[in-house]
């Protein structure tokens, strides 16, 4: 099977491939630049082969993290495992963009000057020949490291650059052409990572598999079937999300690029009903039953010929014209130019409700941060503890808050009004955390999850772990989350991060989670319960609170009082015939960051005193109850001690 896997799976993927390019036109000669057979064929099976490796680099080192034990032979194989996957990413990644560089430049392959020239121009000065420069680069670096790293902390740290080598991937395609562009670069990438991490996990117990004990392998099994079935929910829908971006209507389902589509959801519904099977009957039968254990494995090899169909069709549906077409649809207008969507209604009335611009990121965020927090909170009370309801109340209308933000018209407004922006900005970095905080998502986390003790490591121990690093203990230490509050607004809109933000989606994406992230951090140091190394006392809390309220206001003032617009190109550029003037809004914005942003802080001040008072309370009941056991024994030998200590004075001679 370490050999019939792989082998059954790059054959498959190869088959369907070649078959779909043939039946959807996806390899056909160009009527004009044509770049020859060996391109036309050659970039699909190499952009084939750098998903498959990718996701044996990938898959083998996320499972690593949570299914295996440091030391172990199985833990140093996944890493060599990983490693050899990586240099065949490297290599493939390097040729796909070769190949990419003569198709779109339609230049002649030769040894001559003139053409090293132009692929080095290509390579350097063009966003796609960045992309695949990047991509190799990076294959190369984890080849290295995936070769050399044998602790946790290192493997974790390659596995994030791992998944992180995989974005760049997620903006080729068609995705970069399409209106709706965001949605899909989006929805492609979460796709990528998620089938990575699926494919690349089930190559990985099937190498291990002889190298584990049969509880040792079951277990293994078992935990990769929960990261399975995440990764399931994340290619299914983020699959059918940007299958609904390039297909538009259900007429279009009988083109070419519509039933190469339908093979991969076929293939796609078979391994979800071979996981089901797997997760619910035969994992726990093989730890007594070698009659499963052969089932199982039998359709192992049954899973990587459907994955392989999957991926083959994959690969082929990235040189498949989509039948939505990618054109934009008016670029003449500046709107829709700088967004590729025209400018959306007056944002009045109902429309705060019913304005939606789902970044599907986030909604998955949402989604899991509700499904786990509720199954934590069920947990709980199953085993017969108790949690209290307001924290529960508090996280889900916090989720809910962060969904109408980044899903809602605040996302769909956002690029359009400076004020609508300040306000996101403002409930993501006061608002929510003052939800979620209190919620508690740690302490539920370190109640609810099991503790293992085999040696290896689930989230429980993750997260303890990341609670007790030297990073957690400077991140979380309230000078530098206040500093980093206050000093992230300051340099995010008086530099050109804030315009990275507006023209790169990558960038709005991460000013959401910085901001999310530093908010959380500074409520955290101010009001959470959940274990972090130090806290100031209540005091000094006011205090900070006090200095950063002060200094939020003066930047909602310095806005109020800015006479230039921010991106000037863009905010003044849109060509709204609604609403107020750009520069107007901006003053709005800038009154939103001095008012509206200092409710939070007020609640948080208030919240701060009440956890003070509640704290004397409970210091003096603890004495209280002290004194109740020992009889005041302690204030009586101190009254003896003062007694004595007047005797002596009254004694000694004037």
């Amino acid at each position: 099977m370490r050999i019939a896997g792989p082998v059954i799976l790059v054959v498959t993927a190869l088959a369907a491939l070649i078959a779909a390019l043939a039946y959807g036109g996806g390899a056909a000669p160009l009527a004009l630049a044509d770049a020859g057979p060996v391109v036309r064929w050659g970039l699909p099976i190499a952009t084939l082969l750098v998903n498959l490796s990718a996701a044996v680099m990938v898959g083998s080192l996320v499972t690593t993290l949570f299914a295996l034990r440091q030391g172990d032979r199985a833990f140093d194989a996944a890493l060599d495992t990983a490693s050899i996957a990586a240099a065949a990413f490297t290599v493939a990644a390097a040729v796909t963009g070769f190949f990419t560089f003569v198709n779109v430049m339609n230049a002649s392959p030769s040894a001559d000057a003139l053409f090293g020239q132009q692929l080095g121009r290509f390579l350097l000065e063009t966003e796609l020949g960045r992309t695949w420069l990047i991509t190799t680069v990076a294959g190369a670096t984890l080849t290295v490291l995936t070769f050399a790293v044998r602790s946790w902390t290192a493997t974790l740290i390659v596995a994030v650059l791992a998944l992180a080598s995989l974005v760049p991937m997620g903006t080729q395609g068609h995705s970069g052409e399409l209106s709706s562009h965001n949605m899909a670069t989006v929805s492609l990438v979460l796709h990528i990572l998620a089938a990575a991490v699926w494919l690349g996990g089930v190559i990985l117990m099937v190498i291990i598999r002889p190298l584990l004990g049969r509880i040792e392998l079951v277990d293994a099994l078992r935990r990769y079937s929960s990261i399975a079935l995440l990764a399931f929910v994340v290619v299914a829908i983020s699959g059918t999300v940007r299958a609904a971006v390039a297909v538009v209507t259900w007429e279009n389902l009988l083109s070419p690029y519509g039933a190469i589509l339908a093979v991969k959801v076929v293939a796609l519904l078979g391994l979800g009903v071979l996981g089901a099977w797997y997760r619910t009957r035969l994992i726990r039968a093989m730890a007594t039953k070698d009659a499963a254990s052969r089932r199982f494995w039998g359709l192992i090899g049954l899973e990587l010929a459907l994955m392989g169909i999957a991926s083959g069709a994959a690969a082929a549906l990235a040189r498949t014209p989509t039948p939505a077409g990618e054109v934009v649809a008016n670029v003449s207008d500046p709107a829709t130019f700088l967004t590729n969507s025209p400018v959306p209604p007056e944002l009045v009335g109902l429309r705060w409700f019913t304005e939606w611009d789902v970044d599907l990121l986030w909604a998955f965020v949402v989604a899991f941060g509700l499904f786990f927090y509720l199954a934590g909170v069920r947990r709980l009370r199953r085993r017969g503890d108790s949690w209290p309801l307001y924290r529960t109340v508090l996280w889900v209308l916090g989720m809910l808050l962060l969904l109408w933000v980044t899903c809602g018209p605040v996302n769909a407004y956002q690029d359009y009004l400076f004020s609508v922006h300040m306000l996101g900005h403002m409930l993501l970095t006061m608002g929510i955390p003052l939800l979620l905080v209190p919620g508690s998502p740690i302490t539920l986390a370190l109640r609810a999850i099991r503790k293992r003790t085999d040696g290896t490591r689930g989230a429980r121990e993750w997260i303890m772990w990341a609670v007790h690093t030297p990073f957690a203990k400077v991140v979380t230490h309230p000078v530098f989350a206040a500093g980093m509050f206050v000093g992230s607004l300051w340099l995010f809109y008086y530099s050109d991060l804030f315009r990275w933000s507006l023209y790169d989606h990558l960038g709005h994406e991460w000013m959401t989670v910085h901001f999310l992230i530093t908010g959380y951090l500074f409520v955290l140091s101010l009001i959470g319960i959940d274990p972090i190394p130090f806290r100031f006392p209540y005091a000094m809390r006011l205090v900070t609170l006090v200095a950063v309220i002060a200094m939020h206001a003066f930047f909602g003032i310095a806005i109020m009082m800015q006479t230039g617009l921010f991106v000037s190109e863009w905010f003044g550029s849109m060509g709204r015939t609604w609403g107020a003037t750009p520069l107007e809004d901006q003053y709005v914005g800038g009154g939103i960051a001095w008012s509206i942003g200092e409710i939070p802080s007020v609640i948080l001040g208030i919240t701060v005193a009440i956890q003070w008072s509640r704290n004397d309370d409970r210091a003096q009941r603890r004495s209280d109850r002290h004194a109740d056991r020992t009889g005041d024994a302690e204030l009586e030998a101190y009254n003896a001690r003062l007694a004595q200590l007047a005797e002596r004075d009254a004694r000694v001679p004037r």
